[in-house]
């Protein structure tokens, strides 16, 4: 029998976080299993992107341990976390609006690009081969998310939608073993936010785990299979959706003060 420790892809133990004395998380604890979406959710300044930052290297936590696949990555450089096979999409979007959506994704596989100046600067053989296979990777994840038309469109010339859907296949491109999703439907209409519940659920069923921040309550709810809430920098409740929607102190703190889509 699996034991639920080998279940678990990532830990986060008592994390912390200051700043000027203020805690933006105060001793927060849970577990992302594998192949599983886990749902963060809690009011706006609960502590759901400093979470997400400190778990992608973007911030160093003040206390508190951070075990991916078993082992310590508190406090490792965006980069190194990155190699782990950690990916993420941002709030904000984060694409280059001058470069095209093709290129875009392929950013997503600098890290199997190789670092070898002397390939760059002859063009081996071996390079030309690895480039051919990155960019037929990249259009594969173009056409899953539904944008291998749009390959060669500048991608600042995109709706917001689209936009959206180029920084997910930005961020599942590379295979990675855990994916970090920062409101991915934050400001897109009611069929733009269905399009992307199905692709949460179709990289659900391929066996990819994901940690999803949302407001979105009918879409957490849909998709989710575990549900963290925050609130004030602290965890308040976890469990399954059905669990916490009729938690009183979910209620309280963040459900109770909100629209269905905050």
């Amino acid at each position: 029998m699996e034991k639920v420790s080998d279940r678990v892809l990532l830990e986060v133990l008592g994390l912390s976080k200051y700043y000027g004395g203020v805690p933006a998380l105060g001793e927060v604890s849970f577990g992302v299993e594998k192949g599983k979406v886990t749902a963060l959710i809690g009011p706006n300044g609960a502590g759901k992107t400093t979470l997400l930052n400190c778990l992608s290297g973007v911030i160093k936590p003040d206390q508190g341990e951070i075990l991916f696949e078993g082992e310590k990555i508190t406090g490792f450089p965006a980069h190194r976390v990155a190699c782990l096979g950690i990916s993420r999409t941002f709030q904000n979007l984060r694409l280059f609006p001058r470069l095209s959506v093709l290129d875009n994704v392929l950013c997503g596989l600098t890290v199997q690009a190789g670092t070898s100046l002397t390939e760059a600067l002859l063009r081996l053989p071996a390079l030309r081969h690895r480039e051919r296979r990155l960019r037929l990777t990249a259009l594969e994840a173009l056409d899953t998310f539904g944008l291998a038309d749009k390959a060669g469109w500048p991608a600042g010339v995109l709706p917001y939608g689209d936009k959206k859907r180029v920084e997910m296949a930005r961020a599942f491109v590379s295979q990675p073993v855990l994916t970090l999703l920062d409101e991915p439907v934050a400001g897109l209409n009611t069929e733009e936010t269905a399009q992307v519940a199905g692709l949460i659920r179709q990289m659900r069923l391929a066996g990819k785990t994901m940690l999803l921040v949302e407001h979105d309550m009918d879409l957490v709810m849909s998709v989710a299979d575990q549900v963290v809430v925050l609130d004030g920098g602290s965890r308040i409740a976890a469990g399954p959706p059905e669990e916490v929607r009729t938690n009183p102190l979910v209620l309280e703190a963040y459900l109770g003060r909100m629209s269905v889509t905050a």
